[in-house]
Formats: structure tokens, sequence, C-alpha cells
């Protein structure tokens, strides 16, 4: 019999020689790490193992760290106020701005300083509108100012003149420098309370819009001051020559009630009672009622003129320059029984300050015939 020799296969990839091949492949070292990697990977490892409030208690004590930190940092000396910078004042007292500031930031500094509070103390100033405080580290604050603009000036009750806005916020006194508006507003509120500040800012419109309107028609340089306790009532004060006459308008067409006022009065000058005129009455709108001081008389559309007494007013037609005499004037022509009363009163005491005059003059001329003897 035979003998089969059987050969191995070499190089497969099961035998021997993969074995081999697979043996003979090189092993890298593994990489080290670094000393700051190592450390950090051991105290990550530590922590947790640490307890909860291990863990609590520290960040506690950073926090504490920290507060105290902010609290040194904060009232260090270089955090004190030295500087500061006021924008935007042209009427407001930019010393008075820089002393508010100072008063209030000089006990927390400039870090710990309340802008909000410094700003609602800015706006109180009369001039200043509205204030925006900012800092300006390490020891400025800055604040820029937009001014209240003013509308009108006010005769207060005390007699002084004074600017407001459209608000009726009063500002400061009108100063001789300043330009003089053609009239002044009279009747404003004074009281403190949100009632008196909705009332004058009613007043304050009312009053801009008939500037408005008597500059557009040419009227305003005829009236010294607006009379408007009661808007509802509106008075004008007439200037220069006319001051002592006032002019009532009622509540509507203000701008021609004036006008037809003011032709009655030129018409009514070019006659002797013309320096007579204390008012006229042109709230009805239709006809004009003129108030005399005395020796009145009444004319109404044309119709036949009548004397009345002493201190009466006088109706009459815009434009109507005709003078009469005749029976009294009657409640149908708009005569006010009060206003005759009220002016009758100055009458009878214009007529005794003229009589305690005439008796001064005599007494100064007996003394002057004594000394010459």
């Amino acid at each position: 019999m035979r003998e089969q020799a059987i050969t191995h296969k070499v190089g497969n990839r099961s035998g021997i020689g993969g074995q081999r091949r697979s043996g003979a492949v090189t092993q890298r070292p593994a990489r080290r790490e670094s000393g700051g990697e190592a450390f950090g990977s051991r105290i990550r490892v530590l922590l947790e193992y640490l307890p909860a409030f291990f863990k609590l208690a520290l960040a506690i004590v950073v926090g504490v760290l920290i507060f105290a930190g902010y609290r040194s940092a904060a009232s260090a000396s270089f955090f004190h106020v030295r500087n500061v910078e006021v924008q935007g004042s042209y009427r407001a007292s930019s010393d008075e701005v820089q002393a508010v500031v100072r008063h209030e930031v000089e006990q927390t500094g400039v870090w710990k300083a309340n802008l909000d509070e410094i700003n609602s103390r800015l706006e109180r100033l009369p001039w200043v509108r509205t204030a925006i405080v900012s800092r300006v580290l390490p020891d400025g604050i800055r604040v820029r100012i937009t001014e209240r603009v003013p509308s009108a000036v006010v005769r207060t009750a005390s007699g002084r003149f004074r600017w407001i806005d459209e608000d009726a916020v009063l500002l400061g006194e009108m100063l001789p420098t300043d330009q003089i508006p053609a009239f002044f507003l009279r009747g404003l509120n004074e009281e403190d309370s949100e009632a008196a500040r909705k009332e004058n800012r009613e007043r304050v419109k009312k009053f801009l819009q008939l500037q408005r309107d008597w500059n557009a028609s040419g009227l305003s340089e005829r009236v010294s001051e607006v009379n408007l306790i009661d808007i509802r009532d509106v008075r004008a004060q007439l200037a220069g020559d006319n001051s002592q006459i006032e002019v009532r308008l009622g509540s509507q067409d203000h701008g021609k009630r004036l006008k037809d006022a003011l032709d009655v009065l030129d018409g009514q000058r070019q006659t002797p009672r013309g320096s007579l005129i204390s008012y006229i009455d042109m709230s009805q709108g239709k006809r004009a009622i003129v108030g005399l001081t005395s020796g009145a008389h009444t004319t109404s559309d044309g119709a036949q003129l009548s004397s009345t007494p002493a201190g009466a007013p006088t109706v009459a037609a815009p434009g109507d320059k005709k003078v009469g005499r005749d029976s009294s004037a009657s409640e149908a022509d708009g005569v006010n029984p009060e206003v005759t009363k009220t002016l009758e009163g100055k009458t009878k005491k214009g007529r005794s300050d003229k009589s305690q005059g005439l008796e001064k003059k005599s007494d100064k001329s007996q003394m002057r015939a004594g000394r010459k003897h």
C-alpha cells in the first residue's frame, strides 16, 4: 500500500502563518497624561466622592468672598464722586443740578448711586422736564437735561410775572432780557392739587389758542392780558390808552367778538364819552354792551338813543357812532343790574375821591396863603 502524505497549507488566514503574522505586529505604548491634566482628573475624582453638603458649603464660602470683595470695592475712595457733568442746561441752574447730584451720591459713592432716585429729584426742579443720569466710572456722574419750553407768562396772585409751559408748570420769573409776549395770562389756580393742575392745563391750552388766533388777525397788540379764571367767560384787558377797559368775550367766537368790540370802542372814542368807557360786554355775541363810569347812554341797532343814570351801561351795535338822549335803558336791551350797581359804586367812590382831593388842595392853598402873610 502507498502512504499518502498530507501537506499543510501555509499562509492561510486561519493557519499558523496567520498567527505568526498577527504576533509580529508591534504594540504602541500608552500615551502618558501631562501633570496638569492628571491633577485635574484627580480633583474631579475626589469631588465625586465628597458629600453634597460639602459642595454647598464651598459655594456659600465663595459667594461670601465675592460679596465682601464687592462691598470693599464699592466703598473704596476712588469711587467717591469728584466730577458731575451737566449737559443741556440753559435756563436750569447747573450749580443747582450739581448740588442735587452730590447730595445724593455723597454717602453711596458712584458705584452704588441710585440713579433712578437722582433722576426723580432732578425732574422736580422748575426748568427740568426730563433728566437722564449715568455713571462715568470711577468717580463721575453725567446728567443730560431736557428743559421745559416756556409758552406763556402768567401774572400770579402776588403780582409776579412768571413763565409757564404747556403743562401749566410754573417756571422762573420773567427777566428784563426776556422777550416780552404780546399779552399775559391771569387767573391761574395756584393750589397744589391734581384738580388745580388739570384746570390750569385747560387754561393754558385756551390761552395758546387765543394767542394764535389773535396773532393771525393782528389783534394781539391791543390786548394787555387775558383773564381765564373761568374759561367759559373769557375777558381781555386792553393795552395802551385803553388799559382801563375790559372786554368780555364769553365762551366762543373770541376773535370775532374782540374785533367787534374794538370797532365799537374806536367809534365811541370819537365822542365825549369815549374816555368814560370801563368795559364792553360782547358775551351775547350780537350786540355790544358798553359800560361807562358816568353819563352813560344807550343805543341799540340804530334805534332811538336814551339817557341812563350815571354808571349804567350802554348798548351799541358794532360800528354804531350815534349818540342821543331819551328814556332809560331797559333790561331787554341787555343791561345787567349787578354790573350797574358795581359801576354806580365805583362812580360814587370816584366822586368822593375827587371831593377829598379838592379839600386837600384847598387846605394846601390856605397854608400857602398863611405863609405869605
